[in-house]
């Protein structure tokens, strides 16, 4: 089966990008994040999507560039927390390596108090609704996880390299000659 070396799932703030972008790093290989895929495959951002047509069609859109990443990526593949929901989400991602990062409900509302543009965390409580949505993603995540790592302790290489050794990924040997 060809594709992405590793696909990194996980609740928002488990740091799907920051550790994708240091194992591609520290693997010598592209990254790719899907939400960043899907926002040059339709134009807007991922807030303006959900706005504009509402969340079940952009489940329909990520599903459909999930599918292409899958089929065209060979590095590194950070998933969005709801990508894996999608009734064909499961099928395509089920044999592969899959990587769940996991995180305590501490250390993602410390992360995600820094960040914005989070459409399912909008509200009066967004540490309820990532409670919630942590509950109701969680059997699916493990279901398809190959493996499941803490990415709650230590940077995004130190979890990156945890990564490596439990999945026995080959790290280059040296610098990289370029070649044209």
């Amino acid at each position: 089966m060809t594709g992405p070396l590793a696909i990194l799932m996980g609740p928002m703030g488990a740091g799907k990008s920051s550790v994708g972008r240091a194992l591609a790093a520290q693997l010598g290989v592209d990254f790719a994040d899907l939400d960043t895929l899907i926002v040059e495959a339709d134009g807007r951002t991922i807030p303006e999507i959900f706005a504009a047509e509402g969340e079940p069609a952009f489940r329909e859109l990520e599903a459909a560039v999930l599918a292409r990443a899958l089929a065209e990526r060979t590095g590194v593949l950070a998933l969005g927390g709801g990508a894996p929901l999608h009734p064909d989400a499961g099928e395509l991602l089920r044999g592969r390596p899959v990587i769940l990062l996991e995180i305590e409900e501490a250390v993602a509302a410390r992360r995600l108090a820094r960040g914005t543009g989070r459409p399912m965390l909008e509200g009066s409580d967004p540490m309820a609704r990532w409670r919630q949505l942590a509950q109701e993603r969680g059997p699916t995540y493990r279901d398809l996880a190959a493996c499941r790592i803490d990415s709650g302790h230590g940077g995004p290489a130190h979890v990156a390299r945890t990564i490596v050794r439990t999945l026995q990924l080959d790290l280059p040997s040296g610098p990289e000659k370029e070649t044209e």
